[in-house]
């Protein structure tokens, strides 16, 4: 595994694997919970040690009982959730305070690797407070490193304003239909390391190209494309049910895109 040191000092895998269809009927999102994550064991056996949470996805608890029950020691595993940003979660202090509580309860841990806003807060007094607490968190231990996801330009400049600790990360969109590069390059410039949800979304004739860069290094489209984001030190959180491609999507280490390639790939 590779790591990305974050803006906090803490060190972030850079393949991780999302959860919001684990434990839910037919893999749906909105489905039924279901208390089945063997696609969350199986992630574990292979080796994810980043897991991608989020209280909205309202499978936290079986997220979180999956990992105390896989026996691999709490300090492997790099675990991040996320503030949903209705009302009844930042309207006050406390109702931020208690959902963090709450998701540390759900994770039978007394921290927290990484813990965003999953959503930019419209109303900036409830941004403001809410980022407060974030920092109340840091400081006491109980969040290693704080973030926001789905943030753009506008909203990063709002923090300015009020946030003493920079953003560690901002999950976001990017994939080669929605690259987000301008995004992307801000991010950079201010330190703040960019995530990728949704990483593996590409058109039919981006899937050819990165088909035919895969035949030389004997990857497949999905392997060549991740590649290309963590080459250009992106976190990448892919998500499978099948253990097959979760295997796959580590596998990415034992080859490197040439700088033709890479520019070949932000060009598509």
């Amino acid at each position: 595994m590779e790591y990305i040191k974050l803006n906090s000092g803490e060190k972030m895998p850079i393949i991780g694997t999302g959860t919001n269809t684990y434990g839910k009927e037919n893999n749906q999102y909105k489905g039924k919970l279901t208390g089945d994550f063997t696609s969350l064991e199986d992630a574990i056996d292979l080796g994810y040690r980043s897991v991608d949470a989020a209280v909205s996805y309202r499978n936290e608890a079986g997220v979180g009982e999956t990992l105390k029950k896989s026996n691999v020691p709490r300090e492997e595993f790099f675990i991040t959730s996320k503030l949903p940003v209705s009302d009844e979660y930042v309207l006050t202090k406390q109702a931020v305070r208690q959902t963090i509580d709450n998701s540390l309860k759900n994770f039978h841990t007394d921290y927290l690797d990484l813990y965003l806003i999953h959503h930019p807060i419209e109303n900036i007094e409830h941004f403001k407070q809410t980022w407060e607490v974030f920092e109340e968190y840091y400081k006491n231990g109980k969040l290693k490193s704080i973030g926001i996801s789905n943030f753009d330009e506008k909203q990063l400049n709002e923090m300015k304003h009020f946030a003493t600790i920079k953003p560690a990360v901002n999950q976001i969109q990017i994939n080669l239909k929605e690259p987000n590069q301008k995004l992307i390059d801000l991010l950079k410039n201010m330190d703040i390391t960019p995530v990728a949800w949704g990483p593996m979304k590409a058109t039919n004739e981006q899937i050819k190209h990165l088909t035919a860069i895969g035949k030389a290094y004997n990857k497949s489209w999905a392997q060549v494309l991740l590649r290309y984001q963590i080459q250009r030190e992106i976190v990448v959180i892919p998500k499978s049910h099948n253990k097959v491609n979760q295997a796959a999507n580590l596998d990415l280490f034992d080859f490197e895109l040439s700088e033709e390639e890479m520019k070949k790939l932000s060009q598509l």
